[in-house]
């Protein structure tokens, strides 16, 4: 062992060791996949169901933004297509780098001066997202993504 590795620590039910070693090696494709499933409905509510509209009259007419509603749209579509392109993981770099963008956008313009917690509607949520992105953008697509299975990655 050299001195950069350490032993794994035990199992508390050894039984589940096989599980464990079995699923480990996916983890990080379900990770990618959970976050980017997850923004799809965000991004389907703004482009179906007026969210857009919303958001543009909200936060980039206050903030004095040329073109709200393009921006919203961009939001609309980044969350729902890029959700899409995450979880598949198709251009997931580019993709995620963008995510991350966009949350901490949301953390340091929208949602800082309501505090932390999420039920206050705080950053604590797109914090967790903007992290979860930018952990991806450096991890890439990894074994389960169309990325790695047309051998091409950006």
């Amino acid at each position: 062992m050299s001195t950069h590795e350490t032993a794994a620590p035990r199992p508390m039910i050894p039984g589940l060791t096989g599980l464990y070693r079995s699923l480990a090696p996916y983890s990080y494709s379900f990770m990618r996949f959970c976050v980017g499933a997850t923004l799809v409905p965000h991004g389907y509510a703004k482009l179906f169901l007026g969210g857009a509209v919303g958001l543009a009259n909200a936060d980039f007419v206050k903030w004095g933004l040329p073109a709200p509603l393009a921006w919203a749209y961009w939001i609309a579509l980044l969350e729902f297509f890029g959700g899409i392109l995450l979880a598949i993981g198709l251009l997931t770099r580019p993709v995620a780098f963008l995510i991350a963008v966009e949350m901490a956008v949301a953390v340091f313009a929208v949602h800082w001066p309501n505090g932390f917690f999420w039920l206050a509607k705080g950053f604590e949520y797109p914090l967790l997202w903007g992290l979860l992105a930018l952990a991806i953008a450096f991890g890439g697509g990894d074994r389960l993504s169309v990325d790695r299975a047309i051998g091409r990655e950006i």
